[in-house]
This record gives C-alpha cells, sequence and structure tokens, in this order.
C-alpha cells in the first residue's frame, strides 16, 4: 500500500496538531505499509532500577501506529486509539527508543498496525503492541 503523506507532510501535521509531542518522536522513514520512528528518553521516562517505563513504550507504539495510519489514509487527524495490546518482552536499556510499524488492515472505517519496540542498545525488540484506531466517517 503506498502512503498519502510523506514524512515531511507527517513532520508538518504533528508539529501543528500535536505540538506537546513533536519534539519528542522523530520520523525516520515512511516506506509501503511501513514506518519507522525514534525517541530520546528523559529522566522521566524511566523506573526504578533504570528500566524504561511501560507507559513510555506504549506512547512510542500509540503515537507510531497514528503515524503510520495518517501517512496511508491521509490527515485523518480524528482518527481515534481503539484497542491497544502490549507485550513487554524484555528490559530495556540504553536511552533511546525505536518503533517498527507495519499496517496490517486499512479499511474505511477501521485500521490495525503492529509495532515492534527496539532499545538502542538491543538487537532484540523490548515490547511488541498491536493496536486497532477507528477512522471517522467520511461523511
Amino acid at each position: 500500500m503506498k502512503p498519502k503523506m510523506t514524512k515531511s507532510e507527517l513532520s508538518d501535521l504533528l508539529r501543528r496538531e500535536f505540538p506537546q509531542c513533536a519534539d519528542t518522536v522523530r520520523i525516520e522513514s515512511v516506506d509501503p505499509g511501513r514506518l519507522r520512528t525514534s525517541m530520546t528518553v528523559e529522566w522521566e521516562n524511566f523506573r526504578p532500577g533504570g528500566t524504561i517505563s511501560g507507559p513510555t513504550m506504549f506512547f512510542l507504539a500509540d503515537v507510531s501506529v497514528y503515524l503510520t495510519v495518517l501517512a496511508h489514509a491521509g490527515p485523518v487527524v480524528l482518527a481515534v486509539t481503539t484497542n491497544c495490546s502490549i507485550d513487554f518482552m524484555r528490559r530495556p536499556s540504553g536511552d533511546a527508543l525505536h518503533a517498527k510499524t507495519r499496517l496490517l488492515k486499512l479499511g474505511r472505517r477501521l485500521a490495525v498496525a503492529d509495532a515492534m519496540i527496539y532499545a538502542e542498545l538491543d538487537g532484540d525488540p523490548v515490547a511488541r503492541a498491536s493496536l486497532s484506531y477507528a477512522l471517522p466517517s467520511s461523511g
């Protein structure tokens, strides 16, 4: 599935519609059915013991899938998360996270995608998420 929005257009949309996270999540690439993002992890994203918190990984997965949906559906900013399942597989290390997303379904009213989250210093994924988004009706 060919993207309808470019990396630059998505970055502009993020700055305009979600300025609170525009400097946190960086779009690395947009490809057919896929998107890659990254984020720097700050001290407030760590739990005791020096591990990156689950809510931080969820945030990256959710924003990344949202951007994947918009990249392929167009600028439907009113798309909303309807379901998320996330598995935390291993303790992340480092001070950056990366997400690789894959669009599984893009219908008129529903989009489904998954996200693999990697820590900067880990070769294996640290979390896997499956998310569904409701798309607003066009009429």
